[in-house]
This record gives structure tokens, sequence and C-alpha cells, in this order.
């Protein structure tokens, strides 16, 4: 792990030979950072790609949900994201609560890494659906270093809810958080704002 210099390279090779992903797991504890970052990198992207070889390490990401590393938080984020769709033991509904805590923390990365895995979670598991979504539009709630960073997380909130808007049940209060930022003062979540807008209309 230490010689290697390409997480994505290793990854492939661990798609192939699932067998190697509880050392790579283990490596997740190394005292080197180095090796730790480059563990946890590889895990995120074979998570992705492969859910379900990662899905026994299920309870261990959910713990690192508490790591006071943030890195080592943001991709636990991500990883149990990505193993919520072959959550076939409904474990997610279990971690709900800890998971959407997260937005609680006041940190825009943390808050946007949630909230821009919130769209496949959704997909992925429709029971939690609309607590999802109710979770998204939190983001006017919640505390945040500048008005500058509540845009950003504002712009990731809907890029989010855009990937499921034919899903969403309560498409009212989605439509009313949505038009208060189509005359945002950030450009970039203004016109994610206006398309998000015309996507739901099409959608009619």
């Amino acid at each position: 792990m230490k010689k290697a210099n390409n997480g994505e390279v290793i990854a492939s090779l661990i798609l192939k030979n699932p067998g190697l992903i509880p050392d790579v797991v283990e490596g997740i504890s190394s005292l080197s950072a180095t090796v730790r970052y480059k563990c946890l990198k590889i895990i995120r992207i074979v998570s992705e790609a492969k859910p379900g070889s990662v899905y026994p390490y299920y309870e261990y990401f959910e713990g690192l949900l508490n790591s006071e590393n943030n890195i080592v938080k943001w991709n636990a984020i991500d990883i149990i994201a990505n193993l919520v769709s072959v959550d076939s033991q409904d474990k997610f509904s279990h971690t709900f609560s800890k998971y959407y805590g997260l937005l609680n923390e006041g940190s825009l990365i943390t808050s946007g890494h949630v909230v821009e895995n919130s769209g496949k979670i959704a997909i992925a598991n429709p029971n939690l659906r609309e607590r999802i979504s109710a979770e998204v539009l939190r983001v006017n709630a919640i505390s945040l270093p500048t008005s500058e960073c509540r845009s950003i997380l504002a712009g990731k909130a809907i890029t989010t809810l855009g990937k499921y808007p034919d899903l969403i049940t309560d498409k009212s209060a989605v439509i009313t958080f949505v038009q208060s930022y189509t005359n945002s003062t950030r450009n970039a979540t203004k016109k994610k704002a206006q398309a998000f807008l015309e996507k739901l209309n099409r959608l009619k």
C-alpha cells in the first residue's frame, strides 16, 4: 500500500480480487496517514463500483461517521451512501439520525457530503425518501459560517433534489425552497434553481 501512488489502479485490482478488501479495510486503522487515506479512497471507489463487496463492513463505516478526523468522516459519508443500494437489511434506517445529524455540525464540507449523497440514497430507499427530502431542505435552517456557504449548500441541495423530482411527494415545499434561490446572489445557485423549476414544469 505504501508504495502505491494511484488509488484508482489499486481499486481496479481490488475489484478483480475482492478477497483483498479485508486488508484494505484494516489499512484504514494504520498509524500512517498516507496509508489510511489511500485505503479510504480505495474503499470509496470500490463501494461505488461494487457495493456488495463492501456491505459486510457497513457497521465499521457507520462507526467512522463519529470520527474526529474530517477526512475519515467525509469518506465514511460517501461510502455509507454507496452501500444503501445493496442494503438488504435496511441498516440505513438505523443510521439515518446519525447520518443527517451531521448537518448540525455547522461545517459546509461535511454538510455538502451529506447533501450531495442524499440523491442516491433517496432513489435507493423509497421508504425514507420523504424524510431525506425534508433533511435536504434543512439547509436553510442549519448553522453555517456565512451566507455564501448557505448559498453554496443550497445549490448542492437543488442538484440533489433534481435527481428525483418526479419521485417527490411534497413538491410544494421543494418548489418554495427552490424558488427562494431563483434570485440568489450566487450565480451558480440561481441557475440551478431556474433549471430545476423548468425541469419540474416539463414533468407536469
